[in-house]
């Protein structure tokens, strides 16, 4: 495992499962870390070999005064930020045919426009060299079936991504990872046939775990990705090719 002591590390969306996976990596690997969701009582107690130095926040990732906040807070307890993952997402399902424009404007706001919005807030305050992983989907590479403000939105992280990799290097990679089936609250929701006929078409067949995501970002966040730029590492057991 690579050595975050004495680096300082955000995640957003901490509450969920992907996003306190990735905590509890960095935060063995030594990271001070500031960690933010919607609810900050939904982050449970990481723990952490070495120990980390923790601060938790509230965080409604579609409001550009939240992510000033958290940006002058963590700047002010760690003196900046070596990592950012932005891990925050919204899954609804929504029919196309149905879909409500204010589903979509929640679906753009949280997937898209809170990546932005960390980002440029945290932006004055990040180190070089520094890392930014974006947690992106599957559903940006293949589209989601009745979920298609999430697919938008995820494609346009990706484009996000590529476009700071570019404009940000050198002293900033920019990478993300697209999880493809892992077993969460979100993908719980998915009916148990299309579940099913899902997992049965994922070459592994199983459903990933939100610590084999949290590893995929730790790899990208270390020393050992430090020529990876630009890139997204697929997470999703092989149903990506299968597709």
């Amino acid at each position: 495992m690579a050595d975050f002591s004495g680096k300082t590390v955000l995640v957003t969306g901490a509450g969920g499962e992907i996003g306190m996976a990735i905590a509890r990596r960095f935060a063995q690997a030594g990271a001070n870390l500031v960690l933010t969701d919607l609810d900050p009582s939904t982050i449970a107690e990481v723990e952490a070999r070495p120990p980390a130095r923790i601060i938790a926040l509230r965080q409604d990732v579609t409001r550009r005064d939240d992510a000033m906040d958290v940006a002058a807070k963590g700047a002010a307890a760690f003196g900046g930020f070596d990592v950012v993952v932005t891990s925050a997402g919204l899954y609804q399902h929504a029919p196309f045919g149905a879909m409500r424009p204010e589903t979509w404007d929640a679906g753009i706001a949280v997937n898209l426009d809170g990546v932005f919005l960390t980002l440029n807030a945290l932006h004055p305050h990040l180190r070089s060299p520094g890392s930014i992983v974006n947690v992106a989907s599957m559903a940006a590479h293949r589209g989601s079936f009745e979920h298609a403000q999430y697919a938008a939105a995820k494609g346009g992280v990706l484009a996000l991504t590529r476009s700071l990799a570019r404009e940000l290097a050198p002293g900033i990679r920019v990478n993300a990872v697209s999880p493809g089936l892992i077993d969460t609250r979100m993908i719980r929701q998915l009916a148990d046939e299309q579940l099913s006929r899902l997992v049965s078409d994922t070459p592994l067949h199983r459903l990933g775990t939100a610590d084999e995501v949290a590893q995929a970002v730790l790899f990208l966040s270390s020393p050992a990705a430090s020529f990876i730029t630009g890139e997204v590492l697929h997470v999703n057991g092989g149903l990506h090719m299968a597709g």
